[in-house]
């Protein structure tokens, strides 16, 4: 499928769609790995970034969503990069998966697991709080919900709060593989 809506460039912006593109490119964002780019050669915004200035107050705070759970959370970066790499291959969202590798990567993830994510099985992993995140993260996608077991295993490696960010987290990058599938033509 090819995509739906034409990127829009910087010089068309009306005011408050200048203010989010800031926000998206002069953010956190912007100094993330250089392998990834936020914009085109043209300077349009890519992935769901895009559409986002369709409804510049809600793609806002959805921008801020991303920014609080991605720069913000108490989740560990490479616990954070395995769960986000999880919703990618749950999506099949392409877009999702290239801009976090190239982030898992700077984090410390490995080549043979992020080759397991993809696939959707779980890597090998010693840290027992990576392996709670990532539990979570695939009974959420599969789901929608933790066991008694599955909470309290999570809570006691991440907490309440490291929970309630992974959860967040999920819903996040679920949002922006469904915003990638109907405005930039990724295919299920």
């Amino acid at each position: 499928m090819a995509a739906r809506l034409t990127g829009l460039l910087p010089g068309k912006l009306d005011e408050e769609q200048t203010e989010l593109y800031r926000a998206i490119t002069g953010g956190p964002r912007a100094a993330g790995p250089q392998a990834f780019a936020l914009t085109d050669a043209e300077g349009r915004l890519r992935g769901p970034f895009n559409a986002m200035l369709l409804s510049p107050t809600v793609g806002l705070a959805v921008q801020a969503v991303g920014a609080a759970v991605r720069y913000g959370s108490v989740l560990g970066d490479r616990a954070r990069e395995l769960a986000i790499l999880a919703v990618a291959a749950h999506w099949n969202s392409a877009f999702e998966r290239e801009a976090h590798e190239a982030v898992g990567r700077a984090a410390g993830l490995t080549g043979p697991e992020m080759a397991a994510l993809r696939t959707g099985t779980v890597p090998e992993l010693a840290d027992p709080g990576e392996r709670a995140v990532l539990r979570a993260t695939w009974a959420l996608l599969r789901g929608g919900a933790l066991s008694d077991e599955e909470y309290a295993d999570t809570v006691s490696e991440v907490g309440e709060r490291g929970l309630f960010e992974l959860t967040t987290l999920v819903g996040y990058y679920g949002t922006l593989a469904l915003q990638l599938r109907v405005f930039a033509g990724e295919g299920p």
